[in-house]
């Protein structure tokens, strides 16, 4: 498909809904059934009137509006409703603690929420301080009756019933423009840290765009989506992307693990998935590499091939047997299981990206690049490698971008909003990676401390450093990664706390149980290891990261 309205979500939706008309866009999969069934049409008018419900209860030209909800298709409603409305969209991830979700809307500035009746303990909806005159939406409350369309809302504590009003004239509705903040996406939300990555429309649907370059998508794809829609990869690839090309999406009613997924897979046959390194190394590790080795055609040179594209066939067949690209992305995917995928020609790609370029720097078409290659910039985007002394190895350096994908700043943050660019205007990612003769880009590791989670989430160690740290019994932490995935806090303890070792394990266990209870879920600590020799630091009093990890 061809696109040419302006880069907007209000002209994305308006153009798929007129478009596609009456052609399946979205579903849930609920008890292995498919249903909530949505046409394109359907989309573009519930939007609209979803966008003039939210002006009414005041969240409209550029007010803040926080999403809050697991994949569904009401939380694509009013992903385009809040565009509707002239309002700035603030989609959160459901891991995220009370404590968090709570901080992110004070620092947003957010005048009203959208959120599913199952997240509502995530605020005090209650008439007191901070948020009791703010309108709070529950998007799974939309009724159809003879009467129309209803949704529930709560205001100061108290719920009625609002109607949604139908057919909504498009001339009254508001007009975006490509270069106006759409979307404010946080991946912290400790206060202090909280960092909200503000993109454009030009931003997000040229990462949409771009996406479209790698896989081009139609209405005969069927989309299984089972990474959080909050999170800009799946929003990107997973949502605006299949839009564009009139795809049909379903959404699972609960987490995608094996049980979930395998009978998923066969009743919707996707053709299309998006998905993280953790899944497809799962399969590999538990269902595949124990077979292939009890192969006999394994067993030989010759006949190794056979066994390893017979294996391939197998995983096909396993994901619904229809299965033409599978996009991996968030982190990097294992080298073993990548060679695997590789030989076996299964139609995978990998790409790179962060939230801060909505998230596409580079991708691959599938099976058409080397391993370990996350793909070359598609036409508009420049890369450039700059040599920094965090990196020896020839041609590796800080990878920076350029193009109509990358943020518009951090919200409320000049500081690090400057940081983040050079005196030119590249954007500094803080990874360091090297490019081929052909363009390919290739990531060799991270100049920052962040970690990414087992789900692509970005884990910043300094957050939960920083909760250790508050505690009497620490003099300095440092949290890592384990070998097996795990996040470990080192510390070095307090004189306090070496004066009373012998009650020291146990109230650390207890430490590790506070912490853990104001983080994310793909944020807490497996366990605290006791450190008994300094830390080294630099001068200006901070742990020097790279020598422990």
């Amino acid at each position: 498909m061809r696109y040419s309205p302006e880069k907007t979500l209000t002209a994305l939706c308006l153009a798929s809904s007129r478009k596609y008309k009456n052609r399946p866009a979205l579903a849930m999969l609920n008890g292995g059934k498919i249903c909530r069934q949505i046409t394109y049409e359907q989309i573009g008018k519930r939007a609209q009137e979803i966008g003039f419900l939210l002006r009414q209860i005041g969240a409209a030209n550029g007010s803040k509006v926080l999403l809050l909800s697991e994949n569904c298709p009401e939380w694509v409603l009013f992903y385009f409703g809040i565009a509707f409305a002239g309002s700035v969209s603030v989609p959160l991830l459901t891991g995220f603690s009370a404590e968090q979700i709570q901080n992110i809307a004070r620092h947003s500035d957010i005048s009203a929420v959208c959120l599913s009746r199952s997240l509502a303990d995530k605020f005090d909806i209650t008439p007191n301080p901070p948020f009791s005159k703010m309108p709070f939406v529950f998007i799974d409350t939309i009724t159809d009756n003879e009467n129309g369309s209803e949704v529930t809302v709560s205001i100061n504590g108290a719920e009625k019933q609002m109607p949604l009003r139908q057919g909504i004239n498009e001339d009254s509705i508001y007009s975006q423009t490509e270069d106006e903040l759409a979307t404010i996406i946080y991946t912290s939300g400790t206060q202090g840290n909280s960092k909200g990555v503000m993109l454009s429309g030009k931003n997000i649907i040229s990462s949409a765009l771009f996406t479209l370059t790698f896989v081009k998508l139609n209405t005969r794809d069927r989309i299984l989506s089972v990474l959080p829609l909050a999170h800009s990869y799946e929003c990107s690839q997973g949502l605006l992307a299949p839009i564009i090309g009139g795809s049909f999406i379903t959404y699972l009613d609960r987490p995608p693990s094996p049980s979930v997924l395998l009978p998923a897979v066969k009743l919707i046959r996707p053709t299309v998935m998006a998905s993280v390194p953790l899944f497809i190394e799962k399969v590999y590790n538990n269902a595949i590499a124990p077979k292939l080795r009890e192969n006999k055609l394994y067993k030989f040179p010759l006949t190794r091939p056979l066994a390893v594209r017979a294996a391939g066939r197998k995983l096909i067949s396993t994901l619904g047997g229809h299965i033409r690209f599978f996009g991996i992305g968030g982190s990097p995917l294992a080298p073993e299981a990548e060679t695997f995928l590789h030989r076996a020609k299964f139609p995978y790609a990998t790409g790179y990206g962060l939230t801060e370029t909505s998230p596409l720097v580079a991708g691959n078409k599938t099976c058409r690049f080397p391993i370990r290659c996350v793909g070359s910039p598609p036409k508009g985007v420049s890369i450039r490698i700059v040599k920094c002394t965090e990196s020896s190895e020839p041609g590796t350096g800080e990878i920076q971008v350029k193009g109509p994908n990358v943020m518009m700043g951090y919200y409320n943050d000049e500081e690090r909003t400057a940081e983040a660019f050079t005196p030119d205007g590249w954007l500094r990612t803080g990874d360091l990676g090297n490019v081929d003769k052909k363009s390919g880009l290739y990531v060799s590791g991270r100049l920052k401390a962040l970690i990414l989670g087992p789900s692509g989430e970005n884990i910043y160690p300094e957050e939960i450093e920083s909760l250790l740290g508050t505690s009497s019994l620490i003099e300095d932490a440092l949290v890592y990664l384990g070998k097996k995935g795990e996040l470990i806090a080192m510390v070095n303890l307090s004189e306090a706390a070496k004066a009373a070792a012998g009650a020291v394990e146990n109230t650390l266990e207890d430490l590790r149980s506070w912490v853990n209870k104001k983080l994310a879920s793909f944020s807490r600590l497996s366990r605290i290891e006791i450190k008994h020799e300094p830390f080294e630091k630099t001068p200006t009093m901070k742990i020097k990261r790279y020598l422990y990890v």
